[in-house]
């Protein structure tokens, strides 16, 4: 789950400001086809080896993307059902490329299942409040040596502005279902808010984790030893980032991403736009354009243009226009299109440019950017070992 990257000014709290109820129980069956499928037994998690596994960079290769199905009108309201087009749409889309597995609560799996279609598998052992995989899913790590694990970032609904009873157990309960060790980091926090470039580097913004909303009485020295410890990393890039004004207190992969060590885009703004999120892209891209890598390496920060909100086809005021929150997958990139045919051309050149040999798929997902999230923060990968 991400925020709004650039917007108009006058912007205020936005994603889904609704509170969700708890609800469905979890059905069997799923666990058992897919830890045959990974050659793996099923077992309950196990504490993983100290200081064996790192979070590997996104464009390795893929066993399959995780997701998950969202079912509460709690939290979307009468925009539920486009909501659910779009997370198919992503869904399929990346089914051409890796294996998909939606986690779905059973009352609405046979709906999932319906705008899926078949290639994508549909899983009832792991319930969910909402459709933020990227958020509550596990973070696997491996070890170089065919070794895969999971860490959990104990999960608490973005510093607990939404109901999540059964979002803060998926990452375990993922973990289990693939049949791997799985431990709960030394932290508070989210996918969306730490970017990882697989050898040591990460960056995040002070707003989300050094928050007390996640993390209360904890130092940012803290906070940095413990994502290290997670993320098998040694050096975390921190920008100040917005507070108070998402859900998210400004996720860091809707405006910034790693491409390889010592290489980093940025989504830009528009010259005119002087809002706080404005401010927060250029600062971030000056700061990783002096930044260094873990190994002691500069840093290159390419420019990622975004669109013109006057020309993208939502008038939504929550909408997230961020091509930089874009997923990579097995063979393929894919990235929203807004509207905006300039900029929206001009993006997909870009990162065609930056992903050479992979396609560039560009989904409209208008009903999910209402809500202020994108194609990275309903996905979670799951590396090849």
């Amino acid at each position: 789950m991400s925020e709004h990257a650039f917007r108009p000014p006058a912007r205020g709290m936005d994603r889904r400001r609704f509170l969700a109820a708890a609800g469905l129980t979890a059905a069997a069956g799923a666990a058992a086809a897919l830890t045959a499928a990974d050659g793996r037994a099923s077992a309950a998690p196990r504490p993983a080896a100290a200081g064996a596994f790192s979070v590997p960079i996104e464009d390795v290769r893929h066993t399959r993307t995780w997701m998950a199905w969202p079912d509460s009108t709690s939290i979307w309201g009468s925009s539920l059902s486009g909501v659910q087009s779009d997370i198919a749409l992503i869904a399929r889309t990346i089914a051409k490329y890796e294996p998909v597995y939606m986690c779905a609560n059973s009352g609405s799996a046979a709906r999932a299942r319906s705008l899926c279609g078949s290639t994508v598998t549909v899983v009832t052992t792991v319930p969910v409040d909402d459709c933020w995989m990227r958020d509550s899913g596990p973070v696997f790590r491996t070890d170089g040596a065919g070794g895969l694990d999971a860490v959990g970032l104990n999960f608490n609904g973005w510093g607990n502005k939404q109901t999540h009873s059964k979002d803060a157990l998926v990452a375990g309960r993922i973990a289990s279902c693939v049949g791997v060790p799985f431990t709960a980091a030394g932290l508070v926090g989210e996918g969306g808010a730490v970017e990882q470039d697989g050898a040591g580097t990460l960056m995040a913004t002070r707003s989300s984790l050094v928050n007390r909303n996640r993390n209360p009485n904890k130092s940012q020295a803290q906070i940095e030893a413990a994502l290290c410890a997670a993320y098998g990393a040694s050096n975390v890039i921190w920008f100040d980032g917005v507070t108070g004004q998402d859900i998210t207190d400004d996720h860091v992969d809707a405006t910034s991403r790693f491409l390889a060590p010592g290489k980093a885009l940025v989504q830009m703004p528009l010259a005119s736009d002087k809002d706080v999120y404005a401010k927060d892209a250029r600062q971030q891209f000056q700061i990783l354009s002096g930044a260094t890598t873990a190994g002691g390496a500069p840093i290159t920060a390419e420019k990622l243009q975004g669109p013109d909100y006057n020309l993208i086809r939502s008038t939504n005021r929550d909408f997230l226009a961020s091509y930089a929150n874009y997923y990579v997958c097995n063979g393929a990139v894919i990235s929203g299109q807004f509207g905006d045919t300039q900029a929206d051309a001009a993006a997909r050149a870009t990162l065609t440019r930056l992903f050479p040999g992979r396609v560039v798929e560009r989904l409209n997902i208008d009903r999910l950017g209402t809500g202020g999230g994108g194609i990275h923060c309903v996905t979670q990968q799951q590396p090849v070992p």
